[in-house]
C-alpha cells in the first residue's frame, strides 16, 4: 500500500494494542513501525539496476520469517531505555510485534507482491485485492488517528480506534468478495473462449473496487477484460493484444529474463523496440500503459544478446484515461461482436 494508508494503519494498530494513558505515543510510534519495512527502499537505490530495485522491494524486510526479530530487537532496546515500553512490556511487545507483522499482510493484498517468506524462493505473494492506493480503504484508518489523538486517553479514543479497525478490515473483506465475484465470470467467460487453463488474473482498477480487470496468458499473446460490479449484467468481454512470444522464449534462460518472470509469475508482454527487446510486466498498468519496462535483449545477427537491464520509458497516457475509468464503473459499454477475440485466443 501507499506510505501514507502505512502510517495510519500502524497508528491505529499500536494505539488499540498499548496503554490508554500511552495511546498518543503508541500513535507516533505506530506509524514509525508500520513505516519502517519499506526503508528498504533506500538501499536499492544504491544500485543501478532496475530489475534488482524492482524486485527486491518487499523482501528481506517485510518477511515474517525476519520481522520477529525485529520486533524482538526494538522491544529488548526500548525496555531496557526504560519509559514507556518498560510500564508496559507485554502491551508493547504486542503492539511492536503486530505493526511490523501487519505491514507486509496488507502489501500482500496489492498485485506488486510481497516476499512474505523471504529467504524461501517462493515467488511474491500477490493476493491483489486492493489497489496500491485506495482513499476508501484509507479513510476509516485516517479518521481513527484523527479522533483517538484527539481524545487522548478518554473512552472515546478506544470506541474511534475500535471503529477504524472494524471499517478498515471489514473493506479489506469486501475488496476479497468483489475480486471473487469478478474472478467467478471471468472464469466462466475464459473458458467459452478455451482459455479454462491459461494463467490468469484479476485487480482492481485505481483508487476503487468497482471496476477491475482480468489478464489472461495465450498462446499469441494476452487478452483483457474488464468488469464492473455496479454496471455490468452480461458476459465479460475479453480484448485479444499481441506479445513477441517468440522472442520472449528466445531469451526465456537469460538470467535477468528468469528473474522477471519470477517476480511477476510470468504475466509480462514482449516487444521489440529499434532492436531491443522490452518486458513489461502487465500486472500494473492496462494496455498500452504499463508502469514498468525493462529493455533486457538487443539483437545479434538472428538471435538475442543479453544487455545491462534498463527501465525503458515512454509517453504515459493513464492519467488522460481516469475521467473514463470513472464513467466505466457506472456505464457498460455498448455490445459489440466477440467473435474475432474468441478466434484470436481460442487455443490450438
Amino acid at each position: 500500500m501507499d506510505s501514507l494508508t502505512h502510517l495510519f494503519y500502524g497508528g491505529v494498530i499500536a494505539a488499540a494494542v498499548a496503554p490508554r494513558v500511552h495511546r498518543r505515543a503508541a500513535l507516533l510510534a505506530g506509524a514509525a513501525l508500520n513505516t519502517l519495512p519499506d526503508l528498504d527502499v533506500l538501499p536499492l537505490l544504491l544500485s543501478d539496476d532496475p530489475v534488482v530495485r524492482m524486485t527486491c522491494h518487499r523482501a528481506a524486510t517485510h518477511s515474517w520469517l525476519v520481522l520477529p526479530f525485529i520486533a524482538w530487537a526494538l522491544w529488548v532496546f526500548f525496555r531496557r531505555r526504560g519509559g514507556r515500553v518498560a510500564e508496559a512490556p507485554t502491551r508493547w511487545w504486542w503492539a511492536i510485534f503486530a505493526c511490523l507483522m501487519a505491514h507486509p499482510l496488507l502489501d500482500s493484498f496489492t498485485v506488486y507482491g510481497t516476499q512474505l517468506l523471504w529467504p524461501l524462493p517462493i515467488p511474491p505473494l500477490m493476493w491483489s485485492s486492493l489497489f496500491i492506493v485506495d482513499p476508501l480503504f484509507t479513510l476509516p484508518w485516517l479518521l481513527a488517528c484523527v479522533l483517538a489523538w484527539w481524545a487522548g486517553n478518554k473512552p472515546l479514543g478506544q470506541r474511534a480506534l475500535l471503529a477504524g479497525l472494524v471499517l478498515g478490515v471489514g473493506y479489506l473483506g469486501w475488496s476479497v468478495l468483489a475480486k471473487a465475484l469478478v474472478q467467478r465470470e471471468a472464469d466462466r467467460q475464459l473458458a467459452a473462449l478455451g482459455l479454462a487453463d491459461a494463467p490468469h488474473f484479476s485487480v482492481p482498477m485505481p483508487f476503487n473496487t468497482l471496476l477491475w480487470q482480468v489478464t489472461a496468458m495465450t498462446p499469441t499473446g494476452f487478452v483483457i477484460g474488464e468488469r464492473s460490479l455496479v454496471a455490468d449484467h452480461g458476459p465479460m468481454r475479453f480484448t485479444a493484444h499481441a506479445s513477441d512470444v517468440a522472442a520472449m522464449h528466445a531469451v526465456a534462460t537469460f538470467p535477468v529474463v528468469r528473474r522477471l518472470a519470477w517476480f511477476n509469475h510470468g504475466f509480462q508482454k514482449a516487444q521489440v523496440r529499434d532492436g531491443v527487446l522490452i518486458l513489461s510486466d502487465l500486472r500494473m498498468g492496462s494496455a498500452p500503459d504499463y508502469a514498468f519496462n525493462f529493455a533486457v535483449a538487443r539483437r545479434a545477427g538472428d538471435g538475442w544478446q543479453a544487455m545491462p537491464p534498463r527501465q525503458a520509458r515512454w509517453p504515459w497516457q493513464a492519467r488522460r484515461q481516469l475521467p473514463d475509468m470513472w464513467r466505466r464503473i457506472w456505464r457498460q459499454p455498448p455490445p459489440q461482436s466477440t467473435a474475432a477475440s474468441a478466434a484470436s485466443t481460442s487455443r490450438p
